[in-house]
């Protein structure tokens, strides 16, 4: 599921209303706006983690695509904006879904050393993973 262009271009984002996403995403806007591509939002969970009812989830990832989609169309009203949700590991949704994409923007939490190996990392495995380049956009110092 794609949002086209007229020339195709597509910038995914990765969506979880952290604040690191938010930066990610106001980035990725100006970045669509220049390059006169569309948006595409990811939001994702992965249901093995909680004993939370789908539905519930299903509409806590639509809130953040409505609310992400807002944002956009504030940040950047000519940009075209898609949002998809999905119930699986976020990084294999957003490595998924930057297949023909011109870039992939996720937020950095900064989770590091020892909890970061034990948690594991969306911005480090989509930067591994991707099928086109990534940006990570980092917490400032």
């Amino acid at each position: 599921m794609s949002a086209e262009t007229e020339r195709g271009q597509r910038v995914v984002v990765g969506i979880d209303g952290s604040e690191p996403a938010s930066r990610a995403l106001a980035w990725a806007a100006a970045q669509a706006a220049r390059l006169g591509a569309a948006i595409e939002l990811h939001a994702a969970f992965d249901p093995g983690y909680t004993f939370v009812a789908p539905d519930e989830v299903e509409g806590e990832l639509q809130a953040r695509v409505d609310e992400a989609t807002a944002r956009v169309h504030d940040l950047e009203p000519g940009v075209t904006v898609t949002g998809v949700t999905h119930q699986q590991a976020p990084a294999a949704a957003l490595i998924e879904a930057s297949r023909g994409a011109e870039l992939l923007v996720v937020g950095s939490r900064g989770r590091g050393g020892f909890a970061g190996m034990l948690l594991g990392s969306v911005s480090l495995q989509c930067s591994l993973h991707a099928h086109c380049p990534v940006v990570i956009i980092r917490p400032p110092d």
